[in-house]
């Protein structure tokens, strides 16, 4: 399934920093992590939120009381007008690539002039819950799990996310050596990216503030005592392959803690406009939202969706693979990372070029947003056309956005 804009161009975008499990931004709920992202992403593009036509945001765990409503409170504490609707989108790991689709094809069929599309997550949130207690506990029948867990099987093929990885490297022969090779990499592209600044111009600082608009009630945002804002990713770190072979199997095969993403709590934003609203308010595009592609794969290696997804962008548009100067693909695991760069045939120098989730992690709905606004901001930087962003998700989809900058 492709669909190609006409007319849908980025006018900024940011996000928070990705921090720990249970680290900085732990205790912000993942309506105030889009907050946050969506009012710098509206900041960055120069436009007015009043502007706003839509709010379409994903997310993927519900991690507060009043989670029914987080994509109309993002919009609204965004400050986009009341009488402009939002929704919310959920496409397990791809729902980012998801909520920018739908923008683009709201700014492409003239339905809004600008969109706001945003991803956001708090894993730290996740609940340990019940959903057999409403009507009472019987004798021995008390059962709460960890959702977060829980939500990496897969019930419908009895597969754990990290094992569908693993037959990932048995179908393309990835031993754990290169496994580890392909997360110390990341790690070190991800520091190198980090001490250049190039994470620091995609970041927008988290510091205390209090969320306000017309007839809303107040909403906080507290940081941890002593800790006055947070400004870099907290799990890139130096990590040689030496570290990455001590540590034991998950899954029983080549995946690890340590080459696996990072569990990590975190948001991102983009703004989506015409290229009339753009030049309107004086906006420089940072790229054009040029098509989207969803795809389906065997659950079982759903790890491998991008690249039908990728495939199927090309080819509608009448490209080749080689025709893509960059890939900013989500690593899941290392495992399925390698085995989509294999299988699309891209070399490393085209691929991640400052490091994957391995190294700065994945919250799942912020991933798709995060991806295509890191891909356009580096396609800038290097001078580059083209890029596909793309990312593969649970019970066997991909989904991949291709990137054009002028």
């Amino acid at each position: 399934m492709v669909e190609t804009f006409a007319d849908a161009v980025l006018a900024g975008g940011a996000r928070t920093p990705f921090t720990d499990l249970n680290g900085a931004l732990s205790a912000i709920s993942p309506t105030d992590l889009g907050i946050h992202a969506a009012r710098a992403a509206m900041a960055r593009s120069g436009i007015d939120p009043k502007r706003i036509g839509t709010t379409v945001a994903g997310n993927c765990t519900q991690a507060s009381f009043d989670a029914l409503f987080f994509a109309r409170h993002i919009g609204l504490y965004a400050g986009m007008a009341d009488d402009k609707p939002a929704h919310g989108v959920q496409r397990l790991c791809t729902t980012g690539f998801e909520a920018i689709a739908q923008a683009a094809r709201a700014t492409s069929q003239g339905q809004v002039d600008v969109a706001l599309a945003v991803g956001t997550e708090s894993m730290s949130r996740a609940p340990v819950a019940s959903f057999t207690s409403r009507g009472g506990f019987g004798l021995g029948q008390v059962e709460f799990k960890d959702f977060l867990w829980e939500a990496l099987y897969d019930t419908g093929c009895s597969t754990a996310m990290g094992g569908t990885a693993e037959n990932l490297a048995k179908l393309h022969g990835i031993s754990r050596e290169e496994t580890d090779a392909y997360a110390a990499a990341s790690f070190a592209r991800a520091l190198e990216a980090q001490a250049a600044g190039r994470f620091g111009e995609e970041i927008a600082p988290v510091t205390e503030a209090v969320f306000e608009g017309p007839g809303l009630k107040a909403r906080r945002l507290k940081l941890p005592k002593k800790l006055d804002a947070v400004s870099a990713d907290s799990h890139v770190r130096p990590t040689p392959i030496e570290v990455l072979a001590k540590l034991q199997p998950v899954f029983g095969g080549v995946q690890t803690g340590g080459n696996s993403s990072a569990i990590v709590d975190g948001a991102a934003a983009v703004v989506v406009t015409t290229g009339k609203a753009a030049g309107e308010g004086g906006t420089v595009p940072l790229g054009r939202i040029v098509a989207a592609a969803a795809a389906g794969v065997p659950a079982e290696v759903m790890g491998i969706g991008p690249v039908p997804a990728a495939i199927a962008l090309t080819r509608k548009l009448g490209l080749s693979i080689a025709d893509i100067d960059l890939f900013e693909i989500n690593e899941a695991f290392g495992a399925q990372a390698e085995a989509v760069r294999r299988a699309l045939g891209v070399s490393h120098d085209r691929f991640n070029v400052n490091g994957g989730a391995i190294a700065f992690g994945h919250p799942l709905a912020a991933t798709g947003v995060r991806c295509v606004l890191s891909l356009a901001m580096e396609l800038k930087r290097r001078g580059l056309k083209r890029g596909i962003a793309g990312a593969c998700a649970g019970g066997g989809q991909g989904m991949a956005v291709l990137v054009e900058v002028a």
